[in-house]
């Protein structure tokens, strides 16, 4: 069987950082895990190739060899899912479909023409698709049941498919799942409440396996929650630790964490130790009545300052979401995650208006009180500029607005240097030491870029040289990584403008469809008024 792999294309979103991969000749942040894992899972006797729509095109030749067509995606990419789908059917060509959209959302019409729709988690439901096929089927669903994999037993994705060069940084995955039950996540939704991990061996394989194709890049542990099973991350950190300091760390690790990660300072030096330079966290609000409502509750055990605090002086920079729009929120939310922000200094924060995502408990609650404004097949995307989805408890042209002025305040060019110099001047130095290497071309261009811009053609060059004179006397162990967070914001720059433009196009479009139902109520009442 020859499959042709097609990864959808994202819009321009928070995280796609055109700007910033520009500068280091990059197309895309993250590959497509997903896909690579599911490949490895098929029979070796497939001939197997993949695109990335991200990084290039589709070819006819491509579209021409092929006998059968795997889509996957999230939901944000749904557009483009259609779009393939309909290209491949037109060139007469089987297509299957899987991924988080399309098994939260099977009847949805963006996929209504794929013949083979395998849900879930493939390690059940590839099998009983290879089984129909086999028996000749043309179509058809397959589903786990609910029932979850053992991951100990998944194969080594196929890393050999990817463009390697094309990608900032490189995905693995330990666990799956995650044992908190926030009502807006999706995640205990697909992958379950109870945290699966693969063996310590099987990560430190997939290392290797990049390793051995030459990547010397970062690795992003995409987990939900890396630490949702504690006692086996920290059986797995370890042996990073230990095949990291046989090599010269050649990898450095970002991955996702619950707060409470800020309590553990034995998981945190562990995490350090094995050269983790960075980790997420849903913070969401600073408003402990808006995470009670949402049943966030780990997020007010303790101070929320002092747990970014705490995991900053671990030498891990933290990078943060926010949410906006929850119910029964007060006015001024948007300026207080600034202040919580600024007080913290947290370099990134993502911040995005609250979506009900299809089959969580918020998506339940809000179709039963009647609040969703939107089709259950038709859920939207996670984009960052999306409106709620939902009838929010306060005037949604207020959340929107206060949304765009936080997103604008946070990432002002000297607001945004500010920070991320304070934030460094706190940061814990490394206790590891990577093998030297001397700077590519592509770093040099990439420095000279930001120099020049950040550092002489704007009205920032003062604080910048200031700023990068201080950190040389006052940490000079992370002069390198503040430099880098220093040029991400020339990607939060223009993406401010994305905001605030795709922000008041929907307004402008809520504006007219409330004038056409006023209209049609005013045309209704006439006959009842001429009658009286």
């Amino acid at each position: 069987m020859r499959a042709l792999f097609v990864y959808p294309e994202f819009p321009k979103t928070f995280w796609s950082y055109e700007k910033i991969l520009e500068l280091v000749n990059r197309k895309v942040l993250l590959p497509p895990l997903g896909m690579v894992t599911v490949a490895a899972m098929l029979p070796e006797s497939w001939d197997i190739r993949l695109v990335d729509r991200n990084v290039r095109e589709v070819t006819e030749e491509e579209w021409q060899w092929a006998e059968l067509v795997v889509i996957s995606g999230m939901i944000v990419q749904k557009d483009d899912m259609q779009r393939q789908i309909s290209v491949a059917k037109a060139h007469n060509l089987p297509v299957m479909v899987g991924g988080p959209f399309a098994t939260s959302t099977p009847h949805a019409p963006e996929i209504a023409e794929a013949d083979y729709k395998v849900l879930d988690e493939g390690e059940i439901t590839l099998p009983m698709f290879l089984e129909a096929l086999e028996r000749g089927e043309s179509s058809g669903t397959f589903r786990s049941g609910g029932d979850k994999p053992d991951v100990t037993a998944t194969p080594i994705p196929r890393f050999d498919l990817l463009e390697l060069d094309a990608y900032d940084s490189m995905s693995v995955q330990f666990s799956r799942g995650c044992p908190f039950n926030c009502e807006f996540c999706d995640i205990i939704v697909l992958y379950g409440r109870k945290p699966r991990t693969k063996s310590p061996e099987q990560l430190i394989a997939e290392l290797q396996a990049l390793y051995d194709l030459g990547w010397r890049r970062s690795i992003f542990l995409v987990d939900d929650n890396f630490i949702g099973n504690k006692r086996n991350a920290k059986l797995l950190l370890p042996a990073i630790r230990a095949w990291q300091e046989e090599r010269g760390y050649p990898f450095s690790f970002s991955t996702e964490a619950s707060v409470d990660l800020a309590s553990d300072e034995e998981m945190m030096r562990m995490m350090h130790d094995a050269r983790f330079e960075s980790v997420f966290l849903g913070i969401e609000t600073p408003d402990e009545s808006s995470l009670e409502t949402a049943r966030k509750v780990q997020n007010t055990r303790n101070p929320l300052d002092e747990a970014v605090d705490r995991i900053t002086a671990n030498g891990l920079r933290v990078m943060a979401g926010f949410i906006i729009g929850f119910d029964g929120e007060k006015s001024g939310a948007g300026d207080r995650i600034v202040d919580f922000v600024t007080r913290t200094g947290i370099p990134a924060a993502m911040m995005g208006m609250l979506q009900a995502l299809p089959n969580t408990a918020l998506w339940h609650r809000l179709e039963k009180e009647g609040r969703l404004i939107q089709d259950k097949e038709a859920a939207k995307g996670v984009n960052q500029t999306n409106l709620l989805n939902f009838v929010p408890t306060r005037p949604i042209r207020e959340i929107a607005t206060e949304y765009v002025d936080a997103f604008c305040a946070l990432y002002e060019p000297r607001a945004y240097m500010d920070r991320v110099y304070s934030y460094y001047l706190k940061i814990g130095a490394p206790r590891w030491k990577a093998k030297a290497k001397l700077p590519s071309f592509t770093d040099i261009r990439a420095l000279a870029i930001v120099t020049w811009r950040q550092g002489i053609k704007r009205n920032t060059r003062s604080r910048f040289w200031r700023y990068m004179w201080g950190m040389a006397r006052q940490n000079p162990a992370m002069l390198e990584q503040f430099l880098v967070v220093l040029a991400h914001n020339e990607h939060f720059l223009e993406y401010r403008g994305i905001v605030q433009q795709e922000i008041r196009d929907q307004l402008a479009t809520l504006e007219k469809e409330e004038q056409r139902l006023e209209q049609e109520k005013r045309t209704a009442a006439e006959p009842e008024l001429m009658t009286a």
